[in-house]
């Protein structure tokens, strides 16, 4: 049997988590959860360490790991965000981050033009490296001379293994965005593995975009991308801006995969909200469409449909919460799916 780890995290976290247990439960896997409800600030603020090496033992022989939110307005730095995020990414080693995007119903989108409403593509993010890999550092800290660096780090390793895994979820193409022109030591790297990716999958349709072009391109018609593959700084924005395009950040659901390993983190990308936690208005949807992606991850590509459909069909009867448009609750926005789901 198959071992779910679950960590709720803070603010909303543990209340979008519920119903997306509730559905992973309705999916029937045969799996069981393992939930880790200690690992949040409150652990944190107590003991310095909100991710313990025993917590790590009892994840790493999980091939998921469904996260709800992490963050605090008590913590006035982002170590703790770093210590629970950038550990698990490197310990797992979950080098890409897999962003997919579609437009769950015309009213959610922003653009004016019909006919470019449709988004429904990927965002492949490199996720270990780049400027989020913590090389850098300051001096003079605090003082009008201060001097402050971060190393956006790539190796030939890390890019080449994010652009063939894009090349692996096309359908029909796949866009490589970068800054080369200005940013180019790393931008060079890129290209030469973006062109050897090219040579290894010759029947996938390719092209290039700087990255403000691309950006453009996306709040224009982003129905011209199927997979968009970048780094890690790049994949962050260019991800919410997409999310942004489909309806917004509650129903932006993500994965953090190592395909090599089997192993995955899934998570809404909604943060923890702590101005809207315990009022019960927190979009679910987004924690529901990571389970998803998790169904898909365990090779039940047929059960994520269901839930796909299900949420689908509730944001067109408008059984959604306030932020889509609706009037319900975290927990009626859940159950709507729910019974979606059980007439699928």
């Amino acid at each position: 049997m198959t071992t779910i780890a679950v960590i709720p995290g803070d603010g909303i976290g543990p209340e979008v988590t519920a119903p997306a247990l509730d559905v992973l439960d309705a999916l029937g896997l045969d799996a069981r959860t393992d939930v880790l409800g200690h690992v949040n600030a409150d652990t944190y603020l107590r003991t310095g360490q909100a991710l313990s090496e025993a917590d790590l033992d009892r994840i790493r022989p999980c091939r998921a790991t469904l996260l709800g939110a992490v963050g605090d307005p008590r913590l006035g730095d982002t170590a703790y965000v770093r210590s629970i995020l950038t550990t698990l990414r490197l310990e797992l080693d979950l080098y890409v981050n897999y962003r997919p995007v579609k437009l769950w119903h015309d009213r959610l989108s922003p653009l004016r033009e019909p006919s470019r409403r449709a988004v429904d593509c990927v965002i492949v993010r490199e996720n270990t490296e780049g400027l989020y890999s913590g090389v850098g550092g300051s001096t003079r800290t605090g003082t009008d001379h201060e001097i402050a660096m971060d190393v956006d780090l790539s190796t030939h390793q890390g890019v080449a293994r994010v652009l063939d895994f894009a090349f692996s979820v096309a359908r029909t193409s796949v866009c490589l965005v970068d800054k080369a022109n200005a940013v180019r030591n790393g931008g060079q790297l890129w290209q030469r593995c973006w062109r050897a990716a090219q040579d290894r999958h010759p029947h996938v349709a390719t092209s290039h975009l700087y990255v403000d072009a691309a950006a453009m391109r996306l709040a224009t018609d982003p129905t011209a991308f199927d997979v968009i593959v970048t780094n890690n700084s790049y994949g962050d924005i260019l991800s919410d801006l997409t999310a942004a395009l489909a309806g917004g950040i509650g129903v932006a659901a993500s994965a953090n995969l190592n395909p090599t390993t089997g192993q995955g983190l899934f998570e809404p990308v909604h943060g923890s909200a702590p101005d809207i936690a315990g009022a019960g208005t927190a979009n679910p949807l987004a924690a529901i469409l990571s389970v998803a992606l998790l169904a898909e991850h365990l090779g039940r590509a047929d059960q994520a449909e269901r839930v796909r459909g299900a949420v689908a069909a509730a944001v067109a009867r408008g059984h959604v919460t306030p932020d889509l448009g609706g009037s319900l609750g975290t927990k009626e926005a859940g159950a709507a799916v729910l019974a979606e789901l059980a007439r699928a």
